[in-house]
């Protein structure tokens, strides 16, 4: 079993990463990595998809009033597969709720229920311990909390920490990428081109020419 120091910075890290990407982003981009083996549903679908496709095309190229037997027999098939597709369209969406759900417990599990679960479960287990006499007596307290050894660092404070840690540092890269941004426009708007005044002399010569 990885050391539990890890376990929890990984958990928060996985936190950070869901709150930075979105959760709809990851459902999404799970769902189309499901989706790309292609299954026996999915083959199905498609070629009901390709058949309806050209029945409609057959539909649009025949006359109702010359070839109206022909015209009623596709028309009657063109319904049936529209009714299938409306189903398995249903069906798709009715899968896709379903894994969405899957998805999202799944994620609350290894997050947010992790994330209440060690502190519950290991809030006596020392992170690591602090050399003895280097802080006053209350730090240690404050570290320590709620039920961990005094002198030592609790992993409800190495949560906190680790979480404060990922935000600074994602704060920091978006203020730099927001710098070099505006870095990279800035020369952009001084390479226009400068409005050129008229020769003032020239201009009064020419004036009084003209008079």
């Amino acid at each position: 079993m990885p050391p539990l120091l890890l376990v929890v910075f990984l958990v928060e890290l996985a936190i950070q990463a869901v709150n930075s990407i979105g959760a709809a982003t990851i459902s999404n981009t799970l769902w189309n990595l499901y989706n790309y083996f292609p299954s026996k549903e999915t083959a199905e679908h498609r070629k009901l998809q390709a058949e309806c496709l050209k029945i409609r095309r057959e539909l649009s190229a025949t006359s109702a009033q010359d070839q109206f037997a022909k015209w009623g027999r596709l028309d009657r098939q063109h319904k049936k597969m529209m009714d299938e597709l409306t189903k398995k369209k249903a069906a798709e969406d009715q899968r896709r709720r379903s894994f969405d759900t899957g998805v999202t417990v799944l994620r609350l599990a290894l997050t947010r229920g992790m994330q209440y679960f060690l502190p519950f479960w290991y809030a006596r287990e020392p992170m690591y311990w602090l050399p003895r006499g280097w802080f006053p007596a209350y730090a240690e307290w404050l570290v320590s909390f709620p039920r961990a050894p005094r002198g030592s660092i609790s992993i409800t404070s190495w949560q906190l920490a680790c979480t404060g840690v990922m935000v600074l540092l994602k704060d920091t890269v978006a203020a730099l990428y927001e710098l070099a941004t505006a870095a990279k426009a800035a020369p952009a708007k001084g390479r226009e081109a400068p409005i050129v005044e008229e020769d003032k002399p020239a201009a009064a010569a020419e004036s009084s020419k003209n008079k």
